[in-house]
């Protein structure tokens, strides 16, 4: 296995710029996508994105959407096996987590993510739906939002074509939970966190429900 050096500091990469317009030109090609809600974005500071999941390309669906700031997302340790899948995905703001169980090494940088002022891209469902709907989710986003004070952007990831060449994919972004209203304390417990984890995901289905923007 490729390993991650979790002992760096969090940083972004130049290639992610570089990879950025070829990564657009290749969706433009390839599918149909649909921005919506890009204005709700906040242009600095620190926060998770929170997002449903469907299918591998999700984070650089997602990503390409965000123009002006750089998205990290934390993948399945899995990936990292591949010494070239784990160089492209570090390359651009991936890095590994164990999902069998709690990784403090991870879970320690998607806090410095935040806390240097970054965007934290999670999947709180932990996997892709096999079936395209909304699954339960888990409560890593809201621990790490308590730990972090941050707010919470709801995503929506929508395609009911699945990858053939031209299908459609909607995207939408809503807007920024803020902190103080996502119900957290400092050493917030496993009641608040469930309460969270199930604002997070209603406001994610809100927008799923919406379908494809024409």
């Amino acid at each position: 296995m490729s390993k991650y050096d979790f002992s760096k500091p969090v940083r972004e990469h130049k290639l992610y710029w570089i990879l950025s317009p070829i990564g657009r030109l290749i969706n433009f090609i390839r599918f149909r996508i649909r921005y919506v809600g890009v204005e709700n974005i906040p242009e600095s500071g620190g926060f998770i994105l929170a997002s449903n999941h469907i299918h591998l390309i999700d984070p650089m669906i997602i990503a390409m959407g965000i123009k002006k700031r750089q998205l990290h997302f934390m993948a399945k340790k899995e990936l990292w096996n591949n010494p070239i899948v784990a160089w492209a995905f570090t390359r651009v703001n991936g890095f590994p987590i164990d999902r069998g169980g709690a990784d403090s090494l991870a879970l320690k940088h998607a806090a410095e993510i935040i806390s240097t002022g970054h965007i934290l891209g999670i999947f709180p469902e932990g996997t892709r739906s096999r079936n395209g709907k909304i699954g339960k989710g888990k409560r890593g986003a809201a621990n790490l939002a308590a730990q972090g004070k941050c707010g919470i952007l709801p995503v929506s990831v929508y395609n009911n074509q699945g990858l053939k060449l031209r299908s459609k994919y909607t995207v939408r972004y809503g807007k920024l939970i803020p902190y103080e209203e996502l119900g957290l304390s400092e050493n917030a417990t496993r009641e608040e966190q469930i309460a969270c984890t199930e604002m997070i995901m209603s406001k994610i289905t809100e927008l799923w429900e919406e379908g494809h923007c024409d």
